[in-house]
């Protein structure tokens, strides 16, 4: 992994994620190193060779936050990275961010798929309106290994449970939805008591990580690779959109909170 320290101006930057008005990225790379990463054009807008998932960039500012548009504004923590990613321990940028944002009173939104979060349970309790994303896509960690470098499902499920038991607002982000491999039901099930709601993100494929999910369906779920060929080379959209209506369904029928 390569470390490097960049001055920046600010972490705040508007949004063009529907629902977020800013984002806030404390770094720019993710040692989660997820294959299926939607964010790895960030790597294009930085100087580097590694692949992703092998550089990050702690971003250094002494810009201190007097003021921020907050009037039914939302603002996302993080879009490009994982603002708790193990080096966040070391390097506290994310808690300094937030050490200044919580003089505001505005919607936050904290995604992570790291245990660190409960680090700084004593600020997001400050807070009057946050809500704190964990994202899994799968119950079994050995599917979970060969996607994801970081965080084992039971670390992400015992922090859900420990921010719920402190009273934040809890959503769980089946994300991404792998097509015939999630089983969103038992993720549910295991899930119910401490995720105030849920979230639905089908896995969408840029040219690099397309290849890499198609190469490691093709070499371990070889008899499901023609249905992913389907879907990601020749762009039928069936199986999404008919996922969509079941889980539709299903949560209506269930009363569960949630959001596709």
């Amino acid at each position: 992994m390569k470390i490097k320290e960049i001055n920046v101006n600010r972490f705040i930057a508007k949004s063009n994620i529907e629902g977020i008005d800013f984002v806030v990225n404390s770094y720019v790379g993710c040692p989660n190193g997820c294959m299926f990463c939607y964010a790895t054009f960030m790597k294009n807008l930085s100087s580097h060779d590694e692949e992703w998932g092998e550089f990050l960039d702690v971003k250094i500012t002494g810009y201190k936050l007097r003021s921020v548009s907050v009037r039914n504004k939302t603002y996302l923590m993080s879009s490009t990275t994982d603002c708790y990613n193990k080096y966040e321990e070391q390097y506290m940028i994310t808690r300094n961010i937030l050490s200044q944002l919580v003089k505001f009173d505005f919607n936050l939104i904290i995604a992570t798929r790291n245990k660190l979060i409960l680090r700084d349970l004593d600020l997001i309790k400050e807070f009057k309106n946050v809500k704190v994303v964990m994202s899994i896509n799968t119950l079994d960690d050995n599917l979970r290994e060969c996607l994801e470098k970081e965080s084992p499902i039971s670390e992400r499920l015992d922090t859900l449970k420990e921010l719920k038991k402190n009273k934040i607002y809890t959503i769980l982000n089946i994300s991404p939805f792998l097509p015939y491999l999630t089983d969103y039901k038992k993720i549910i099930e295991k899930t119910k008591d401490f995720a105030c709601e849920y979230h639905f993100e089908f896995l969408k494929l840029r040219d690099d990580a397309r290849r890499k999910v198609l190469k490691f369906i093709n070499d371990n779920y070889k008899d499901l690779y023609l249905d992913y060929a389907k879907i990601y080379l020749l762009n039928d959209n069936t199986y999404f959109d008919n996922l969509k209506i079941e889980i539709e369904e299903y949560c209506l029928n269930n009363n569960i909170k949630y959001k596709i």
